[in-house]
């Protein structure tokens, strides 16, 4: 005697089927009553169905992926494992399999999606895997007679899948995301990270700092918990972080910008000259044209650690430093993937053709606040050469087996010289 494996009542008032997502147990294993069997997509979220009774599954007729209606049979479960017969044809079982048609999806063609004020009608699964791909939905047709979008709708079009054509999302409006520790008295300091990172990458200077100074990190748009937006050129993002830096309301500061955040402290620095009392850039931005454009790409479209990995690595002279705990916590904080799309458009914009599409020379030239420039010497993002654009005033401090980021290889002597800039001025 075989008991069926029912759908029953997983549908909603928009379902007139469902969409298998996932078997836990294959045809011949055993099961228990209570446990997960099967989970399908709903109108209303993705529903688990569990084993009616203890026995053997002894038949699937509706396979992942597959879409049937809200009356079918999705499998068996038999007392034995004999249940299951075969003959040349393959596994057969006793009960009749006709409970279980399986709706064949059609294709997605002719009905637009529908849309409720301005929102998709999409269903749960459909929307998850949509925002896990950074895919926009907007104008995908839906195979549904209702009009709404299913999961089976974005799996038949590839094309969305394609991360060349993933859409930016549309803009967040607010202000950038600032952190704030340290002390509470005393000249601030500012700190901007650079592209693909967040203010948590200031983290192995930033506590030492804070002992001694108010610090302040800013998060670029599209980038840690900052508005997602499109950019459209490095003037647009300077005007950016010189809004965020206005309502902090400081008489003074010390900025401190590495690589793209570089190149902003740099540009707010001629743009808010007299709040300024220091510049300390790391690797900055804009003092040339070459970038490694194959890794700004790269590290941009990353969506797993296998290959956010050799990107990172990249960053530093030992790539021993970057170890696999380091790159987990990197992905985790870049699982969006409208955050990637964000930051895809923004390398496109900021740096098109693997060109820094802006040139800081003479903002660097203008510079009248006591400023300095450390680099590493191996540097495979930008050319440390770039730096000997300085003018003679700016001090250089070039750190010999050292990469893209002087303040995880050279953590100390970097601090040193940070402290000696701010002391030399308090």
């Amino acid at each position: 005697m075989a008991n069926p494996v029912r759908v029953e009542s997983a549908g909603g008032e928009y379902m007139e089927s469902v969409v298998v997502l996932e078997w836990t147990a294959k045809v011949g294993d055993a099961v228990k009553a209570g446990d997960l069997l099967v989970t399908v997509e709903t109108a209303k979220a993705a529903t688990e169905i569990e084993v009616p009774c203890d026995g053997f599954l002894t038949a699937i007729f509706a396979e992942t992926g597959s879409e049937v209606p809200l009356s079918a049979v999705l499998g068996l479960i038999g007392t034995s494992a004999e249940d299951i017969a075969f003959d040349d044809s393959g596994p057969k079982t006793s009960a009749e399999p006709t409970m279980a048609t399986t709706v064949q999806s059609p294709p997605a063609v002719g009905v637009p999606a529908p849309m409720a004020g301005n929102r998709l009608i999409v269903s749960p699964a459909a929307r998850k895997l949509a925002a896990r791909q950074g895919l926009d939905l907007h104008g995908l047709h839906a195979s549904s007679p209702t009009g709404r979008i299913k999961l089976r709708d974005l799996k038949q079009q590839p094309v969305l899948q394609s991360p060349a054509l993933t859409q930016l999302p549309t803009d967040d409006h607010g202000p950038l995301k600032i952190y704030r520790s340290g002390l509470k008295t005393g000249t601030p300091l500012v700190m901007i990270h650079g592209f693909g990172a967040d203010a948590q990458s200031w983290f192995p200077i930033e506590r030492d700092l804070a002992r001694s100074h108010p610090v302040i990190r800013i998060d670029l748009p599209n980038h840690g918990q900052s508005p997602k937006r499109r950019v459209g050129s490095f003037a647009s993002l300077a005007r950016d972080i010189t809004a965020s830096f206005d309502a902090l309301h400081l008489e003074s500061a010390h900025l401190i910008g590495h690589s793209l955040g570089g190149a902003c402290a740099l540009a707010l620095s001629d743009i808010r000259a007299r709040q300024i009392a220091s510049l300390t850039a790391l690797a900055p931005g804009g003092l040339g044209a070459a970038i490694n454009g194959d890794f700004i790409d790269g590290l941009a479209r990353s969506s797993r650690p296998e290959s956010l990995g050799p990107w990172l690595r990249l960053m530093v002279a030992d790539p021993k430093m970057i170890g696999d705990d380091f790159v987990a916590a990197a992905m985790a904080s870049r699982a969006d993937a409208g955050l990637r799309a964000a930051q895809i458009q923004m390398a496109r914009d900021l740096f098109p053709d693997a060109t820094q599409g802006f040139d800081l020379r003479a903002a660097l030239a203008r510079l009248q606040c006591p400023t300095r420039i450390l680099w590493g010497r191996a540097d495979a993002v930008l050319p440390w050469q770039q730096a000997l654009a300085a003018p003679g005033r700016i001090g250089l401090h070039l750190f010999d087996a050292t990469g893209h980021v002087p303040q995880i290889e050279r953590t100390d002597e970097v601090l040193a010289i940070l402290r000696a800039q701010i002391g030399a001025i308090a």
